[in-house]
């Protein structure tokens, strides 16, 4: 088939294993992601061949774009896909020409006044931020390879559903309910998959102690509350001490100091501090409850 890109709105071509794009390097990152995947939608293997005019040398955002696409083929590349795009991009500004919305309505001085006075309100307790409604999911960095790997799982569709599963498990039983059927299915547990369901259960306490971010390294964590609040301050001073020198503020954040060699070591700790805060919450609860 000879097609335009109407072809990266979603039509589907079962049958088709071979694609070839004319200039790739006029096309944006996120088009020849989408392009891309029209072939290769079955079990037959696919190629997608990107050309360019001959001996026209491209331009640096021309080659980062192919560069960075040659690079995304693996499953979930979506946000690597968006963080490079961005990078390459650039970010919109606030207050100036690229920004669309307000300004343009109420002009630049009047704009900027009404920023500064929200942000002061906000600061002040005045006003509060949005509530979610308890819709924010926590965001986990441990450095560590999380992921259903396909020599594992070699069915796309099956692993694919797996995580769908694996997203809606909340309870410590279920996940071992859910490791158990992967054993009986597919065999051992790979390493991957086994800290797929560490950082899983790690990311539920997280979200019972409040944390909207935690990152682990060798040398420690640092951790950031859901809105820059912890729901028991008198906790958190006691969690801090608990650390004996070891854990500090820093602006909103939290740095804990630990010395993690292994990458096991670092999921354990990691559970271990989102677990102590969470219990910091709990004992608070019951004491509301006893008075």
């Amino acid at each position: 088939i000879l097609a335009t890109t109407i072809v990266e709105s979603g039509l589907s071509f079962p049958t088709a294993n071979i694609m070839i794009v004319h200039r790739a390097d006029m096309f944006g990152l996120a088009q020849l992601y989408q392009i891309r995947g029209r072939v290769g939608r079955s079990k037959i293997r696919a190629y997608a061949y990107m050309t360019t005019k001959p001996r026209l040398k491209l331009t640096p955002p021309a080659q980062k774009r192919l560069r960075v696409l040659a690079s995304l083929d693996s499953l979930g590349a979506g946000f690597t896909l968006a963080s490079q795009d961005l990078d390459i991009r650039g970010a919109g500004n606030l207050l100036g020409e690229e920004q669309s919305g307000q300004m343009r309505e109420v002009g630049y001085e009047l704009y900027q006044q009404m920023l500064e006075e929200a942000i002061g309100k906000i600061k002040s307790g005045e006003i509060g931020l949005p509530d979610d409604g308890g819709k924010w999911s926590p965001v986990i960095n441990l450095g560590v390879p999380v992921l259903i790997p396909d020599v594992y799982v070699p069915d796309l569709d099956v692993r694919l559903g797996l995580y769908r599963r694996l997203s809606g498990l909340k309870t410590k039983v279920e996940l071992e309910g859910f490791a158990a059927e992967l054993i009986d299915r597919f065999g051992p547990l790979p390493k991957e998959v086994n800290s797929l369901l560490l950082v899983v259960r790690i990311k539920g306490m997280c979200k019972r102690a409040g944390i909207a971010r935690l990152d682990a390294g060798p040398k420690g964590a640092t951790i950031q509350f859901h809105n820059d609040k912890f729901a028991s301050p008198q906790g958190l001073v006691e969690f801090i001490n608990d650390q004996r020198g070891l854990a500090k503020v820093k602006g909103t954040k939290i740095v804990i100091q630990r010395d993690w060699t292994k990458a096991a070591d670092k999921v354990k700790g990691a559970y271990g501090i989102a677990r102590d805060l969470a219990q910091k919450l709990i004992a608070q609860k019951k004491a509301q409850q006893g008075k």
